[in-house]
């Protein structure tokens, strides 16, 4: 696999309704296959190919007149032919925690949400979406209710990084103190469903001459695609999380349909034979807490048998309500006494703050909002949070 395109293929060519090819999100092979085709001769093309992949990227410039580089003829030559256009955020949202929730329309009828998360230490996670709804059907997720439109290209993700880089105001990438550190896959969608177009977009997001964020500060959370596990970390190198949530496979069922396919033996030893696995790149074990279904000091004892010899931490997750669930999230002492258990262990098992639900931002509450909550709906599930 190449780092951006497939050997001896074309790539697709995204135009605005002017004509004009879109470079945003691009990489550098496509950026220099275009560059190549516009008439840029050989022995500049290169030369050429890295000032405008560093300008999109690392100074995030949205017209031709700032590539200050290149001559004023070229640009305007440039001008004509691409555009520096980014998608239209439909929709923004700011939680009372802080927390900033994106819609994004990529083309018409595809849109996606991402999830901007601030730390209490001046740092922040993006939380982007690798599909436009999802295959799993996971009985707890909202987004699992929302049918597979179909998998985002490398671009329309790396796209999700450039619009939060826009809203935070965090150009160029060499500015101190940026608040958007870490990128997590745990948007909607399973990423091990499009593992080729996550692996191309972390060629572009990690680019230390572009975006520059550093490949140990990625997570790809997955459900338990066993096969692609071993292959996308050889491929990027990121931290991996497995959203568990069970750890019997009679109970992982019920909850997760995908563990018929790929029942937890193999996803245990797909974790252990994880590249580059060792105590200083642990395994996250995410662990939804479901009231009076997996929240039970046995179900704790079996999850600590089930993590022996890996080396991993567990977050513990306060279940967030979405409309229709059938769920309620366990109760705080429930939660903090299950905690205790597998601490004691010897596994770190921090209990994960509920962030954005006031805004369906929260983990498990992503979904296309086409069809919008009534004001009323919202303020129901609000009060129904808070209580939890």
């Amino acid at each position: 696999m190449t780092s951006t395109l497939i050997a001896n293929t074309q790539p697709k060519i995204i135009s605005d309704s002017d004509c004009r090819i879109k470079l945003v999100g691009l990489g550098r092979n496509e950026i220099s296959y275009h560059l190549e085709n516009f008439g840029i001769e050989k022995q500049k093309l290169k030369m050429r190919t890295k000032q405008i992949f560093h300008w999109i990227y690392n100074y995030g410039v949205r017209d031709w007149s700032e590539m200050t580089n290149i001559t004023k003829s070229l640009r305007k030559e440039l001008e004509i032919r691409f555009s520096l256009d980014r998608p239209k955020v439909i929709e923004k949202q700011v939680s009372n925690d802080g927390t900033r929730k994106y819609l994004i329309q990529m083309s018409p009828g595809i849109e996606v949400e991402s999830v901007f998360i601030p730390d209490v230490s001046k740092t922040g996670a993006l939380c982007v979406s690798s599909q436009v709804g999802c295959t799993l059907t996971c009985k707890f997720c909202h987004t699992g209710t929302q049918k597979l439109v179909r998998n985002l290209t490398a671009r329309e993700i790396v796209l999700q990084v450039i619009a939060a880089r826009d809203d935070l105001n965090e150009w160029p990438t060499t500015q101190e103190n940026r608040k958007l550190t870490n990128i997590v896959f745990m948007g909607m969608g399973e990423p091990l469903y499009n593992s080729e177009q996550v692996g191309n977009s972390l060629d572009i997001i990690c680019d230390p001459e572009g975006i520059g964020i550093g490949r140990r500060r990625i997570t790809i959370s997955t459900s338990g695609i066993v096969p692609e596990i071993g292959p996308i970390g050889l491929r990027t190198s990121a931290m991996l999380a497995i959203s568990l949530h069970a750890a019997n496979d009679e109970l992982r069922e019920k909850i997760m349909p995908i563990n018929r396919k790929y029942p937890l033996k193999e996803l245990m030893q797909a974790c252990r034979d994880y590249p580059g696995l060792s105590n200083s790149k642990r395994i996250t074990f995410e662990y939804v807490m479901l009231k009076g279904v997996n929240d039970k000091p046995k179900h704790a004892k079996q999850l600590i048998n089930l993590l022996k010899g890996i080396p991993s931490k567990v977050n513990l997750i306060p279940f967030n309500p979405w409309p229709g669930s059938d769920f309620e999230c366990s109760d705080w002492a429930t939660i903090e006494s299950f905690a205790d258990i597998v601490n004691k262990a010897g596994y770190a098992s921090p209990i994960r703050t509920p962030r954005g639900r006031d805004i369906l931002a929260a983990c498990g509450q992503l979904k296309s909002e086409s069809e919008k909550l009534r004001a009323s709906d919202l303020r129901k599930l609000n009060i129904s949070s808070n209580k939890s």
